[in-house]
C-alpha cells in the first residue's frame, strides 16, 4: 500500500476543517498560535506535542499491523510524542511494544522500570537487549524475571548493576550454576562478588562467616589424607627451598610430587610457593571443599594442569565433573592478589589458625 503524501494528508485536513464549525476553528487556531508564540525556542518538541494527541486518538482506531509500523518508526526518533510512546511500549502485544523497548532512546528510565516489572517475558527480554540498562531497570528485571532473563542481563555488557542487584543475583545463583558461572566470568564483576559466588556449590547456601564449627570434622580429614610427620617436613624442606632458590620449584616438579604421592614434598612446596604456613596447607589439603586448595595453587602461580593433578591425587577419590568444573571456574576467575591474601592472612588463614589452635 502506498503511503499518503504530505499533500494528501493536507487535503484530508482541509476536508476536516471544512466540516468543523467556524467557532471551533477559531479556538483551534488561537491555541496553535499561542503554542507557537510560547515555544519559539523549541518548535520541534512543541510540534511533537501537538501530534501526540492526534496519534493517541488514531491508535485507538487502527489495526495492530499499523501500530507495529508506528512503533518501529518512533523507535528511531530522538524526539518522540511521549504519551503515544508510553502507550505503545506498554502494549500487551510484544510485536508492538518490543521495537520501542529495544531501541527507543526517548523512553525514560522510570517507564522502562515499570514495564520491566509488569510486562511479559518477550518485553522483558527486549529491555535486556538494550545497548545500555540503568541500575533501577536491572533491579526491576531481576526481581520480576526468571533465569533466562538474569542470564540475558549478565551477558549484556551494557547492563549497570547496583549493590542491590548483585545481592539478588547471588541469592539466585545459590540454586543456579549457570548464573554463578555467567556472573563470575563477566568482565567488571567485583572481586568480592566473585568470591561470594564461588564460596559454595549451586544449591548450597554459603555461611555468612566461616568458623571452626563449619569446618569438616577432623575424623573425615584423617580418613581422606594422612598428614606428614614433623620429621618428614624437616627432611623435605631443605631440598624444596633449594629448588625454589634456583627456579626449579615449578609446575613440572610440583606435578611430579602430586602424582607420586610425595606428600611432605608437596605440602612443603605449596607452603614455600604461596607463602602460607604449613598448618594452612594441611588445612586446605584435608578440607572437603576444594576452594582453599585452588586458591593456594593460584597463589603459588601454578597452572591449571598442576592444580588438577593435586586435586585428583590428594585423597585417591576422583573428582566429579561438577567438582572439576567448579574448581576450574574458580581457578580461572580469581585474581592472584586475592588468592595470596586469602591464603596468607584472610578467611582461610583464620579458619586454619582456629582449627590448629584446637587440635595441636
Amino acid at each position: 500500500m502506498m503511503a499518503n503524501s504530505p499533500a494528501d494528508i493536507l487535503v484530508e485536513l482541509e476536508d476536516a476543517v471544512a466540516a468543523c464549525p467556524s467557532e471551533r476553528c477559531v479556538r483551534v487556531l488561537e491555541g496553535i498560535t499561542r503554542l507557537l508564540a510560547t515555544n519559539r525556542d523549541h518548535p520541534r518538541e512543541m510540534l511533537v506535542g501537538v501530534v501526540d494527541g492526534v496519534l493517541l486518538r488514531l491508535t485507538e482506531r487502527v489495526a495492530a499491523s499499523a501500530l507495529v509500523q508506528l512503533s518501529k518508526a518512533l523507535a528511531e526518533l530522538n524526539v518522540a510524542p511521549q504519551e503515544t510512546l508510553r502507550r505503545l511500549a506498554a502494549h500487551d502485544d510484544p510485536d508492538i511494544a518490543c521495537p520501542l523497548l529495544l531501541k527507543s532512546q526517548t523512553l525514560s528510565t522510570i517507564d522502562l522500570a515499570m514495564i520491566a516489572a509488569s510486562g511479559g517475558e518477550r518485553q522483558q527480554l527486549a529491555i535486556c537487549a538494550r545497548d545500555s540498562i540503568e541500575p533501577v531497570v536491572a533491579e526491576a528485571l531481576i526481581a520480576h524475571g526468571g533465569s533466562a532473563l538474569h542470564l540475558a542481563l549478565i551477558r549484556n555488557p551494557g547492563t549497570k548493576f547496583s549493590g542491590t542487584a548483585y545481592a539478588a543475583l547471588i541469592t539466585r545463583a545459590e540454586q543456579d550454576g549457570e548464573i554463578t558461572k555467567a556472573l563470575a566470568l563477566r568482565p567488571g564483576t567485583p572481586d568480592i562478588v566473585v568470591r561470594t559466588l564461588l564460596s559454595a556449590s549451586p544449591g548450597k547456601k554459603p555461611s555468612a562467616k566461616p568458623n571452626a564449627s563449619a569446618l569438616p570434622p577432623p575424623q573425615n580429614a584423617a580418613a581422606t589424607a594422612r598428614l606428614p610427620s614433623p620429621a618428614a617436613y624437616a627432611s623435605a624442606r631443605p631440598e624444596i627451598v633449594a629448588l625454589n632458590r634456583v627456579g626449579k620449584l615449578n609446575d613440572s616438579t610440583v606435578n611430579r610430587f602430586a602424582i607420586r604421592g610425595e606428600t611432605a614434598n608437596l605440602f612443603t612446596a605449596l607452603s614455600v610457593l604461596s607463602g602460607a604456613p604449613i598448618e594452612i596447607v594441611e588445612h586446605i589439603m584435608t578440607d572437603d571443599d576444594c576452594e582453599g586448595l585452588v586458591m593456594a595453587c593460584r597463589a603459588s602461580r601454578l597452572n591449571w594442569a598442576t592444580t588438577l593433578a593435586i586435586l585428583s591425587n590428594r585423597s585417591g577419590v576422583r573428582l566429579s565433573f561438577a567438582e572439576r568444573e567448579r574448581a576450574q571456574l574458580l581457578f580461572d576467575t580469581l585474581l592472584l592478589s586475592t588468592s595470596q591474601w586469602t591464603v596468607r592472612w584472610g578467611e582461610i588463614a583464620a579458619c586454619a589458625g582456629t582449627k590448629m589452635g584446637v587440635n595441636r
